[in-house]
């Protein structure tokens, strides 16, 4: 086990796509981000896990025109309030669409919770992943005085 500099577990790949598949099969909510123009787009979504690869349905429209074919992130988290931990696994790679008779499962494709679901599936392939696990215990130490306070915008 790797302890990074700010204490948190560092997780293995194995562990990482582990957590994706228990988080899929339990209809967790991740959330998929594309560079937009101009900024950045995050956009909550549900998903699906093939062959370690994070499929997930969506419109036509934007946020499929700007994933196609270009490097996209996915990240899914969990607390457990219980075992005072949590964890954050964070894939990013080629967006790709898939056509659905390739799924070797379709009953297993994400409904998105969106009354009017897409027909687009994408499948994001795990180029770079990683993961951490964290405690927190040490979650409410942090102290006011820790952090100055925000600057008030101009009147």
């Amino acid at each position: 086990m790797w302890i990074d500099q700010r204490g948190s577990e560092v997780l293995t790949e194995a562990e990482c796509h582990q957590l994706l598949a228990i988080a899929a099969k339990e209809d967790a909510i991740g959330r998929l981000a594309v560079s937009g123009t101009g900024a950045p787009i995050v956009v909550p979504v549900n998903f699906a896990v093939q062959d370690h690869q994070i499929l997930i349905r969506v419109g036509a429209g934007t946020l499929a025109d700007l994933a196609i074919g270009r490097l996209v992130a996915f990240e899914i988290d969990e607390r457990d309030r219980a075992a005072s931990s949590a964890w954050s696994v964070l894939v990013r790679g080629l967006a790709s669409m898939v056509e659905t008779t390739t799924v070797k499962d379709p009953s297993q494709l994400p409904h998105p919770l969106v009354h009017t679901p897409g027909d687009t599936v994408l499948a994001v392939r795990p180029d770079v992943v990683s993961g951490r696990r964290f405690s927190l215990q040490a979650e409410n130490t942090i102290t006011a005085t820790e952090y100055p306070p925000a600057p008030r915008p101009p009147q």
